[in-house]
């Protein structure tokens, strides 16, 4: 999308950085010009200066300086794009773009038109959410108890929804206005039984909860988290993804700690909302937490626009350590020269809200400051289970540790950390460097991202041109394999499991019941639903994917992101569990009905005794195979997005280059390792 020049000098010229600033910064007279406190800088005598002639705003200080749209992307964390569009509609008017048709700019205002829609309907929620809890003594108390004071409640705007289950009626006269339940506040239930014929198809998502507003970095309502006051589960219930609101994209207290990280210097990532309210109460308003998903890319690269420090902050526990996993994963790609990244673990015993009620601010602040840095967390999570004082341990920490290497940017910390991971295991780093340059990562299921880069065995090598496909071109295809039965997919495809009648057999010729067509399906598995099914047989696959693999399936649309996305919560709320105890957690689930007919199939029949092993280890062949091509079609779909947004997006040839390059990696250690390709 290009915006033409005229249009931004116009919107300047017309936009008043008085006011625009003036939403954010008490401002007064002083002279020809106003000042105030930065917002960039903690301070306590006024040097931030805005001036209505120049229409131009500078900080004495720290040096911030800019217009009225540097402005929203410096203190509102957008983007050059999204703050010319919050601009413009300031001022009314609508911003041209030379290379949209129009039936292209339509739907994009149709689109932000029914945001601004469904934020006035959470804002008109939140609203009558606090009111109710000035009449909830239950919830007060709860609030109290946990040491929240009325007014950070205030400025993080808790309310409390009502027990009933049609409590939001009284808000909103239309209680059948598509409007709420597309904004996650109404649940649609046409299942008979379950309620009265009165309430049989409509009622409230959130009942007898204290309520915590998700805000975008704007300060608009665009979803919420719900506590239970006793132990009931789910503990926390978050509005499901609406058009504006997404758990891998938005973090819990952002618009409210905006400014504490320029003054402590830092953002601290918390994994609860209420360790947020706790923290801001306690002298750490910097805090944010991720809403009941692991950290994501997405959550890394927004704290970074406001921040050059980020803390992560972790229970001591087994689950605290997966989490601190998994932000390694997102975090990893962000780890620049000028940028600190630290991990944070407190005793297993303690959350940030108890250790600091019990040891006091002052310890808490000495563990940030002695926080493990994102370098040495790589290295110890790398060299976990391997025996360093052998040629085999250090091999296998040589292994673990190149996708997370490779996923680090160019820099001095990268080229240090090749000397450091080098001594470790005995080579020096130009030696490790080329063994990494001229062999193939490990193939395992659950590898680091530049280990999922499988080529689809649907795509046809271009044998005998002298490329990157001339492999062994005199060797005839291998024997073992007959067409998959995955369902829309038209060639052929490598098969690591074969169907057989009755008495049959499968995982590598272990003898097994034969696994069923889907009963009432005309068509055989999807590669999703067998994902689905082996990890809901196996959980502690989940566990060992990827982070990109992670979001690449809690994406999926319909049932099936939505039931990837539940298995995260659970592993992140429960850690592994066996398909028993999966099974009654997706009680009443809309997923359930999926789950279970695809788990009918899995329960065919017994593991022979003594084989246990070699049925997990095919599974797991298997997984990694079903998500190679599925990964290789998200490669494809973002080669094709960066090649439409050539000569629109000028990181876009960068962009392409890159995902080209990972297919060419993939096609190089495929041809080494001697993987089936058809």
């Amino acid at each position: 999308m290009t915006i033409p020049a005229s249009f931004i000098q116009e919107l300047i010229a017309r936009a008043d950085v008085v006011e625009v600033v003036g939403r954010y910064v008490q401002l007064k007279k002083a002279g020809a010009n106003f000042m105030g406190l930065c917002p960039f800088h903690g301070e306590k005598s006024p040097s931030f200066s805005v001036s209505p002639t120049k229409q131009f705003y500078h900080c004495f200080g720290c040096g911030a300086h800019g217009n009225a749209i540097g402005f929203l992307i410096e203190h509102g964390g957008m983007g050059f794009v999204e703050a010319v569009h919050d601009l413009a509609g300031q001022y009314g008017l609508q911003v041209p773009e030379d290379d949209v048709s129009p039936a292209e700019r339509a739907r994009a205002a149709s689109q932000r038109q029914k945001q601004a829609t469904l934020t006035d309907v959470l804002e008109k929620a939140g609203d009558a959410y606090r009111k109710h809890l000035r009449q909830a003594p239950g919830a007060i108390e709860y609030l109290k108890g946990r040491g929240v004071s009325g007014e950070i409640a205030r400025q993080f705007g808790i309310g409390y929804a009502p027990a009933g289950w049609r409590a939001l009626a009284s808000v909103f006269p239309d209680y059948d206005d598509p409007l709420l339940a597309e904004s996650g506040l109404v649940i649609v239930n046409n299942e008979e039984g379950k309620l009265s014929e009165e309430e049989a198809k409509r009622y409230d998502r959130f009942r007898d909860r204290v309520m915590f507003p998700i805000r975008n970095v704007k300060g608009e309502c665009i979803g919420f988290g719900g506590r239970v006051l006793g132990d009931e589960k789910p503990k926390y219930l978050n509005s499901p993804e609406t058009p504006v609101f997404s758990k891998g994209r938005e973090l819990y207290g952002l618009y409210e700690a905006r400014a504490a990280f320029r003054d402590k210097g830092y953002a601290l990532v918390t994994e609860g909302y209420m360790d947020v309210v706790a923290l801001a109460q306690l002298g750490f308003p910097n805090a944010v937490a991720t809403l009941g998903t692991a950290c994501t890319t997405d959550h890394v690269q927004k704290l970074f626009r406001f921040t050059e420090s980020v803390v992560f902050s972790f229970d001591g526990d087994a689950a605290g350590r997966r989490a601190a996993r998994k932000a390694l994963d997102g975090a990893l790609p962000y780890a620049t020269d000028v940028r600190s990244i630290k991990f944070l673990f407190l005793p297993a015993e303690h959350d940030p809200d108890s250790f600091i009620r019990e040891h006091g601010a002052e310890a808490f602040a000495r563990f940030v400051n002695e926080a493990t840095p994102l370098s040495r967390f790589m290295i110890e999570a790398a060299r976990e289970g391997c025996d360093l004082t052998t040629a085999e341990g250090r091999a296998h920490m040589t292994s673990n540790v190149r996708p997370l290497w490779s996923a680090m940017p160019d820099g001095a910390l990268k080229r240090q950390l090749l000397s450091e991971i080098a001594t470790l295991v005995q080579l020096d780093a130009p030696a490790l460097s080329e063994l990494w340059a001229s062999t193939p990562g490990p193939r395992k299921a659950g590898g680091g991202p530049a280990q999922q880069q499988q080529r689809r065995h649907d795509e046809p090598p271009n044998y005998g041109d002298g490329g990157a496909d001339d492999y062994y071109p005199d060797m005839p295809p291998p024997q073992d394999y007959e067409p998959a039965r995955y369902e829309n997919d038209s060639k052929p495809k490598f098969q690591q499991r074969k169907f057989t009648g009755k008495g049959g057999k499968r995982w590598g010729g272990k003898f097994e019941e034969p696994i069923e067509p889907l009963r009432g399906r005309g068509t055989p598995p999807s590669r999703p639903d067998v994902a689905v099914r082996l990890l809901l047989s196996n959980m502690a696959q989940w566990e060992a994917l990827s982070h990109e693999l992670h979001v690449m399936l809690c994406d999926l649309p319909g049932q099936h992101g939505a039931l990837f996305t539940w298995l995260d919560s659970q592993l992140h709320e429960h850690g592994v569990q066996p398909w028993a105890a999966l099974r009654e957690g997706l009680r009443g689930l809309e997923f359930e009905p999926l789950a279970e007919r695809l788990m009918s199939v899995a329960e065919a029949g017994p593991v022979p005794e003594g084989e246990e092993a070699q049925h997990l280890a095919d599974a797991a062949r298997e997984l990694a195979s079903v998500l190679d091509f599925m990964l290789e079609e998200l490669l494809k779909k973002q080669e094709n997005e960066a090649i439409a947004a050539f000569g629109k997006d000028p990181d876009a040839p960068n962009r392409f280059r890159a995902i080209q390059a990972r297919r060419l990696e993939l096609r190089t250690r495929l041809r080494s390792s001697g993987s089936e390709i058809a």
